[in-house]
């Protein structure tokens, strides 16, 4: 699954979008990089009842910002992304095209 589907996946399952999600996290201080990777996990498993693979998305975007490797973009199929800028604004917010 690419970064994307499984922003796009949590947005659908939670009702809150990607940017959200760092504005909260920020909001809690977890975009510090001394916080844990396991906090944050652990804070979007009890909070929005996210999986690791999810909340691991997520991680990279509190922590590195919408930016992903261009292996994700390399990769041909259902696992690459079409960019390695992730947009952030949410499935209502995303430009066409």
């Amino acid at each position: 699954m690419s970064f994307r589907a499984y922003l796009d996946n949590i947005e659908k399952n939670t009702g809150v979008t990607p940017i959200e999600f760092v504005e909260l996290a920020h909001a809690r201080g977890y975009d510090d990089p001394k916080v844990k990777t396991g906090v944050i996990i652990g804070w979007l498993a009890e909070d929005f009842g996210l999986g690791r693979g999810h909340a691991m998305a997520l991680v990279h975007v509190i922590k590195n910002g919408a930016r992903i490797s261009d292996t994700h973009v390399v990769a041909a199929g259902p696992h690459s992304d079409a960019s390695n800028t992730l947009e952030l604004g949410g499935l209502t917010g995303r430009r066409a095209g």
